[in-house]
């Protein structure tokens, strides 16, 4: 089974990047455990997540939700700068009470079926005015810097979410997708437990098998079959990080025998689901 290897390891609930680069390898599909944020601020890439293709603006705002698949195209004739967050779930989590929910922006973006927010106005707009204090904070290099950049950071977070709920961001469709892909891609994530061989997706569908599995492909560069064990193991590990017994995890994340589960998920994570658990 080919895999698509985890990135960017984070050892602490939050970490930003100002990272400017002429020559960036190419990035092949790849995930992470953990949520991060991309303000993108020049250069030319094309961001593929979860079967969709996005062709970055300037100041687009890209979010990828933790055990995402996605890749990135780089024309490195042009020179590439952004700014990277990347996130523990814990973190906006301990943001959370019943006044606000600094999640909302990922949670509207999943809605819009959108992984890219784009600021319709920047010289008006208050977001802008907060990226631009986060970019130039970089250069700060004096007391309590670190410090300074995660409170604004907090400030981006913050406008972020109310242009979301105020609709003062355009979440960026694309027509680099595929929409019946799109579909398959969303059915299989909602029934991971279930029977997902090819003939009920084809069916489910109303499809050709063979031309169902050629532009899934295409589409998203994974062979169904792939995608679906990762996603699946993907799962089981964050149940089995939730508390949910190792054994329920097999049968929720699709798996009808355990000793199938336990060969697959320490494949995938070199630790057996039992160390996963002792681990953390």
């Amino acid at each position: 089974m080919d895999t698509y290897m985890k990135k960017g390891y984070l050892n602490s609930e939050f970490r930003l990047f100002h990272l400017t680069d002429r020559e960036t390898k190419e990035v092949e599909y790849h995930y992470h455990d953990f949520n991060k944020i991309t303000i993108f601020i020049k250069g030319k890439v094309n961001y593929m997540i979860e079967g969709k293709s996005y062709d970055l603006k300037p100041y687009d705002i890209v979010l990828v939700n933790h055990n995402d698949i996605h890749r990135l195209e780089v024309d490195n004739s042009v020179l590439y700068e952004r700014i990277i967050v990347y996130i523990a779930p814990g973190f906006i989590q301990a943001y959370k009470n019943k006044d606000y929910d600094l999640s909302f922006c990922f949670q509207r973006a999943a809605k819009e079926h959108s992984n890219v927010l784009r600021i319709p106005s920047l010289e008006k707009s208050s977001l802008f005015r907060s990226i631009t204090r986060l970019e130039k904070s970089f250069s700060d290099d004096s007391y309590a810097s670190g410090l300074y950049r995660q409170v604004l950071f907090l400030e981006f977070m913050i406008h972020l979410n109310r242009a979301a709920l105020k609709n003062r961001l355009e979440f960026i469709d694309t027509d680099n997708c595929n929409a019946k892909i799109i579909h398959i891609l969303d059915y299989i994530n909602n029934h991971l437990s279930e029977n997902l061989n090819i003939d009920i997706l084809a069916e489910h569908f109303y499809i050709s098998k063979y031309y169902m599995m050629r532009q899934f492909k295409q589409e998203t560069g994974y062979t169904i079959g792939n995608y679906i064990a990762q996603k699946r193991l993907l799962l089981a590990k964050e149940m089995l990080l939730s508390g949910t017994p190792a054994a329920q995890v097999c049968y929720d994340c699709g798996y009808h025998d355990y000793s199938t589960f336990q060969r697959a998920y320490r494949k995938l994570f070199s630790e057996s689901p039992s160390q996963t658990v002792t681990l953390e």
